[in-house]
């Protein structure tokens, strides 16, 4: 299978799993609003979310990967399957333990995510009442990354790109079905979402469990203590975990900024967590079906290509991976940055969500959208570190950028609020982007191939283009007294996106790029 294809099937999931979670989001939005109580559900679901990170699809498929493909590549499929049991019995064991641990720990971990939340003592023990509830959440979630891993590795990319889906719509039932019962009971609605985050995540282990077993791959975890040692003793999970250490810090890195926001934006107007929270679920769109969608794909690849000394296809690899960024990322930058009032209002503006909010939210986006290249770069060029084992360089960086981010952060949150907390990843997302290229090209394992001076011109003309079209549409209609006519909203704004896609593809063609050339790979 191609790269472009097998980016194509994860991109397409990935765009439902979006659809499905806007879906989500807007229906939370119009059932909640922005206040006190949803504030308390995103502090409460980003805890566990922090977690799986470490122990799910951030530090653990950063080392398990590239240790899985290269297993593979030397020593055979009967070898692999060994590992694979050998590091979900570690595992298990490991998600037992921090799920006790989470559990009871509840009410100091949203005093350190959010103490600001105790400017409502209600919304501050609602947080820690979800937190308890969500935490196993973590465990489902990290087993799915495993699964993910080793479908990944075996090509099928279909299960582990489609399985989010599962999430969002468990917590769409919640919050149209769930919330209501909920009050009729006289508990508050909002512990609904909770519910539907543990089904969710028990969905998503499940079809991905039967998608290993059809490929005899499902992991065998043992619980007992001396199928624990063995297993810890395995030379495999013992790489594993050492490159999992510098995988982990950096992982630590950018959920302390994370954090940091958070506990500034608790501090802020009620309501900001909301709204950030908000702009970063239209953001994931482009993220999610370029940067995450590449990096998937490109992982695999990039780590059988090193085990087996070919370092030719694993530059051309990474030359293809910036490319579709730089065509792709670009003019969805653009449409952030010049057009975000349309996005948000088509997508949030109903029900308790306000003119107000709308607004708020809107500049959020606008500063994801100055880092959006970046973010999405990132998602391609840190696999190239990965690949190789090396953990540590893109960690020094990330350090690098935290510090550079929080200093921003002082300067930028006086003058614009909330936004800034976004504006400030951005800028940090695109210097650390720029940080990992240049380190990539230092070290010689990527080496730009020619013609990257006319395509980027070739891409700015069309972007050009596209922002004149879209500032148009964005000053030609009053967006938000559309309010009334939502049907109307929604095929404006679908027009006026297939217009963009068609005015900006038609320009990019005429400038010369040849389009087939580079989706053929």
């Amino acid at each position: 299978m191609s790269l472009f294809k097998s980016a194509s099937i994860v991109s397409l999931l990935t765009l439902l799993s979006r659809i499905t979670g806007l879906v989500r989001e807007l229906l939370m939005a119009s059932t909640f609003g922005a206040s006190a109580m949803t504030d308390a559900f995103n502090v409460a679901f980003r805890i566990p979310n922090l977690f799986r990170r470490f122990f799910g699809e951030g530090a653990f498929s950063q080392a398990f990967v590239p240790v899985l493909a290269a297993s593979k590549a030397q020593q055979g499929d009967d070898a692999t399957r060994l590992v694979i049991d050998r590091v979900a019995t570690v595992l298990a064991w490991a998600l037992l333990v921090l799920s006790i641990l989470g559990v009871l720990g509840a009410g100091g971990l949203v005093w350190i995510m959010a103490s600001g939340l105790k400017q409502d003592p209600s919304g501050y023990e609602v947080a820690v009442v979800m937190t308890r509830w969500m935490f196993p959440y973590i465990a489902f979630m990290s087993l799915v990354a495993l699964g993910a891993g080793v479908l990944n590795t075996w090509k099928r990319f279909a299960v582990p790109a489609a399985t989010p889906v599962l999430l969002n719509v468990c917590m769409i039932a919640a919050a149209w079905l769930g919330a209501p019962w909920f009050k009729t009971l006289g508990i508050e609605p909002i512990y609904a979402l909770a519910g539907g985050v543990l089904l969710g995540g028990a969905a998503q282990l499940g079809v991905q469990w039967l998608a290993l077993k059809r490929l005899n791959l499902q992991p065998r975890m043992s619980w007992r203590w001396s199928a624990l040692r063995e297993a810890w003793a395995c030379a495999e999970t013992k790489n594993i975990l050492r490159l999992m250490g510098p995988a982990l810090l950096g992982v630590s890195v950018a959920h302390i900024s994370m954090l940091i926001n958070t506990q500034i934006a608790s501090h802020l107007r009620p309501g900001s967590v909301s709204w950030i929270t908000y702009a970063d679920r239209l953001m994931e769109f482009p993220t999610a079906m370029l940067g995450v969608a590449m990096g998937v794909v490109l992982m695999p690849q990039l780590a059988s290509a090193r085990a087996s000394g070919d370092a030719a296809k694993y530059s051309g690899m990474l030359d293809w991976g910036l490319r579709l960024v730089a065509l792709l990322a670009i003019p969805c930058a653009v449409a952030l940055l010049v057009f975000p009032t349309p996005l948000v209002a088509v997508l949030y503006h109903y029900g308790a969500m306000t003119d107000f909010d709308v607004q708020q939210v809107t500049y959020a986006l606008m500063g994801w959208g100055v880092g959006l290249i970046g973010i999405v770069a990132i998602k391609v060029l840190a696999p190239g570190y990965y690949a190789s084992q090396d953990t540590k360089t893109p960690v020094r960086i990330a350090i690098g950028v935290l510090v550079f981010t929080q200093l921003l952060n002082i300067f930028l949150v006086p003058i614009f609020a909330h936004a800034a907390l976004t504006l400030s990843i951005g800028i940090g997302a695109m210097v650390n982007a720029l940080w990992l290229l240049v380190g990539l090209i230092k070290r010689g394992s990527y080496k730009p191939e020619p013609g990257w001076g006319v395509f980027l011109m070739q891409v700015l003309a069309g972007c050009v283009l596209l922002a004149v079209f879209l500032m148009w549409a964005n000053g030609h209609w009053n967006w938000t007294a559309l309010r009334a006519e939502s049907f109307k909203r929604i095929w404006l704004l679908a027009l006026i996106l297939l217009g963009s896609v068609t005015i900006y593809l038609g320009a990019v063609s005429v400038a010369g790029l040849q389009l087939r050339q580079l989706l053929r790979r």
